[in-house]
């Protein structure tokens, strides 16, 4: 019995979100301002009616659920700086760390698109 409460208090200690927060403090330190630009852009993006609203308002609040803010942006910053041209935006496109980063933000999007949509 001990062995098992053991194992349970290892396995939540890896399970605990980042940085300690909880989930609803997860949930919630997306600003709503960054909520609103992702929920316009993706209306934009799949049509701008009230069930679309719904599946992208569900969209971002998954996201959410996946990734802390702070990630989030860190990824939406290499995705603008991949859309750019020159020698010194080229490192964002081929360097691992920044294509780790998008690929979090990929996967989160992904399950989004399965959940929502």
């Amino acid at each position: 019995m001990k062995r098992l409460a053991a194992c349970l208090l290892v396995v939540s200690a890896f399970a605990a979100p980042a940085l300690g927060q909880s989930l609803t403090e997860r949930l919630n330190d997306y600003p709503t301002e960054a909520r609103a630009d992702y929920v316009f852009g993706c209306m934009a993006a799949n049509g701008e009616n009230r069930n679309v609203l719904r599946q992208c308002a569900c969209s971002i609040d998954v996201i959410a659920s996946i990734l802390p803010y702070e990630k989030y942006v860190e990824a939406e910053t290499v995705l603008t700086l991949q859309q750019g041209a020159g020698e010194q935006l080229s490192m964002f496109k081929s360097a691992v760390v920044p294509r780790g980063m998008v690929t979090e933000l990929r996967r989160a999007q992904a399950e989004a698109e399965m959940r929502c949509f």
